[in-house]
């Protein structure tokens, strides 16, 4: 599996033949200019809740790829009466099985409404299963405790953990998430795109290495292997 960061939380998974897009939101990021987003390839859109910092190229991406949805029902519904390929409306304990492999929606804490103020459903996190890796895709969300249900249920690869605060929990909370779910690798996003989330990459790193943690900063643009 590779994993391609775009800024904030939007990610590109390649995994079992598919391109899996999470939260695109490019365009209005100023650290994401240089990102092409027509050349950005989607067989599936993965939707952690309506807002706008999560959704802004759904549309745009959605219509140029035909790229199938996968979100909780609300979210999916609204992109629907758009008129985009919205398939897979699910809740929280969902799961759907792809060609890629599966994806099955758990807790975040965390708000949701859509960009003209609609109800947004509630926010989520995905549990990716491909190509015999675990990923979790926590979306925006505090520390809680049922990411110790993670843990329990799943032998994580890595966790893809917000670490900016203000909006979600810090690198600090994001520590404890790792613990939770058992995840010794940690991938960094919803940090630096806007003041209040703005970070110190080096305290960070030095934060995770003191508890024992990979903590992976990745630069618009760069890829990973997983």
């Amino acid at each position: 599996m590779q994993l391609t960061y775009y800024g904030h939380s939007c990610f590109l998974l390649r995994a079992g033949g598919s391109a899996v897009l999470f939260d695109p939101f490019i365009r209005p990021n100023p650290l994401a200019q240089e990102v092409d987003v027509e050349a950005i390839p989607a067989d599936f859109i993965l939707l952690s809740h309506g807002h706008g910092d999560h959704v802004a190229d759904v549309e745009e991406i959605g219509r140029r790829t035909g790229a199938q949805l996968v979100g909780v029902a609300e979210v999916v519904g609204w992109f629907e009466q758009k008129g985009l390929n919205a398939t897979y409306g699910i809740n929280l304990g969902g799961t759907v099985r792809l060609p890629f492999g599966s994806v099955k929606m758990v807790a975040a804490a965390h708000s949701s409404s859509l960009p003209d103020g609609s109800y947004g459903g509630v926010a989520a996190g995905f549990i990716i299963e491909a190509e015999g890796k675990t990923l979790y895709f926590a979306g925006d969300t505090a520390l809680t405790y049922d990411m110790k249900i993670i843990g329990e249920r799943h032998k994580l690869d890595v966790a893809l953990l917000p670490i900016g605060g203000h909006f979600t929990m810090d690198v600090d909370d994001a520590l404890v998430a790792a613990d939770w779910t058992g995840a010794s690798r940690i991938i960094g996003m919803h940090f630096d795109s806007f003041p209040p989330i703005s970070i110190n990459h080096a305290e960070a790193t030095a934060k995770a290495q003191q508890a024992g943690k990979e903590l992976v900063l990745l630069k618009i643009g760069e890829s990973v292997t997983l």
